[in-house]
């Protein structure tokens, strides 16, 4: 069998930033999957399960309610190895096309206050696998490490 893309990727290069992972054609038209990734691969701790599922309930709700991009959101959800998230949106898009958006995102993470959205038994499987104040220290972190200062560098994928 053939690697996935994503297991092309030299994770030993890899630093936390915003990268485009793949474009697909479906049906003739673009999907574009992005790699959020927010940790440092195989040097830093992996995210907890508690605050990766909080992220996906507020980033899911935050982006398929965005204005621009809620109709072209089709999938927001952690990586297996809880080292980030991956994006599908409809349409073909390099990693800097996102930046505003993804800011965004991440500064309604940030400064969430409330109940998380979803996190009820009715709503879900496991809603006491919640921590949204640390949920919070992450994006705040990824935010002004990562998005505020972002370049090439964590734009596009390292060489192999």
């Amino acid at each position: 069998m053939e690697k996935i893309t994503s297991f092309t990727i030299d994770h030993l290069k890899l630093v936390p930033g915003l990268y485009v992972s793949r474009i697909d054609l479906v049906n003739g038209f673009p999907v574009t999957t992005f790699d959020i990734r927010i940790t440092n691969p195989n040097e830093e701790p992996v995210l907890n399960t508690a605050e990766v599922h909080t992220m996906e309930h507020l980033g899911a709700t935050f982006l398929r309610n965005h204005k621009e991009y809620g109709s072209k959101t089709l999938y927001f959800g952690p990586m297996g190895c809880r080292t980030g998230f991956y994006l599908l949106l409809a349409g073909k898009y390099e990693s800097r096309d996102i930046v505003p958006l993804i800011k965004e995102l991440f500064s309604f993470m940030a400064d969430f206050e409330g109940e998380v959205p979803g996190a009820s038994a009715k709503d879900c499987g496991n809603y006491l696998d919640m921590n949204l104040r640390m949920a919070k220290y992450i994006s705040r972190k990824y935010l002004t490490e990562v998005l505020e200062k972002i370049d090439d560098s964590r734009l596009i994928y390292p060489n192999s």
